[in-house]
């Protein structure tokens, strides 16, 4: 990447952008609706079982400008833009989320936490990861807290995440590969637990990318 290219990178001017796509919402609040996702590269968080380890090298994916992002997103009927990773907060959210509410679009987050926050959002779901915990100062900004259930000691995790959260929906999703084992775990959990929600990837259910 030459110095000037970097330099918009820094500023948000440009993002890493690995692919952009406009699909329907498989997991959690919004499930089941239609949204445009970006998903910007860039992710140390670490997380054997992500689904999307192909993210995590930002090098790997062009610098785009949000003037090029904007022109892919209005070939579609959309009202809402889902900004995904990779860890999106890696990066200056500012500009683009800008940009996205002054063409009209509500603007949806899905992050670890473990940057600092940065942009204009309608919605924040917050999906934190043992392997970097996120920071304390992005959670009274969540609207959805989302936790992978790998085992039976992540339930203890979620419940400790639950602190500093306010009038958040909560939500437990089981990690794809040992769904089977874990389900039964998170039915008997919400069965106890009536502030959890389930929340199933649908969209592999379906085979919707």
């Amino acid at each position: 990447m030459d110095i000037s290219t970097k330099s918009l990178v820094d500023k948000g001017e440009m993002l890493p952008l690995m692919e952009a796509f406009y699909t329907v919402q498989g997991e959690g609040y919004f499930s089941g609706t239609a949204a445009y996702f970006l998903r910007i590269g860039g992710c140390d968080v670490g997380c054997h079982w992500c689904d999307v380890k192909e993210s995590w090298n930002a090098d790997l994916h062009p610098p785009t400008t949000i003037a090029d992002i904007l022109k892919g997103i209005a070939e579609y009927a959309v009202n809402t833009v889902v900004i995904t990773g990779g860890e999106p907060l890696m990066w200056d959210m500012s500009k683009l989320t800008t940009a996205l509410k002054n063409e009209g679009y509500k603007v949806h987050l899905e992050t670890s936490g473990a940057y600092p926050y940065s942009g204009d959002f309608d919605w924040v779901c917050l999906s934190p990861k043992k392997m970097q915990a996120p920071l304390d100062a992005i959670k009274p900004l969540a609207n959805e807290l989302k936790i992978i259930v790998n085992n039976k000691h992540d339930f203890i995790w979620a419940e400790e995440q639950r602190a500093l959260l306010d009038d958040c929906k909560l939500y437990l999703q089981a990690e794809w590969s040992k769904r089977e084992q874990v389900i039964p775990m998170i039915i008997d959990f919400v069965k106890e637990n009536k502030d959890w929600t389930i929340s199933l990837q649908s969209h592999k259910y379906m085979n919707i990318p």
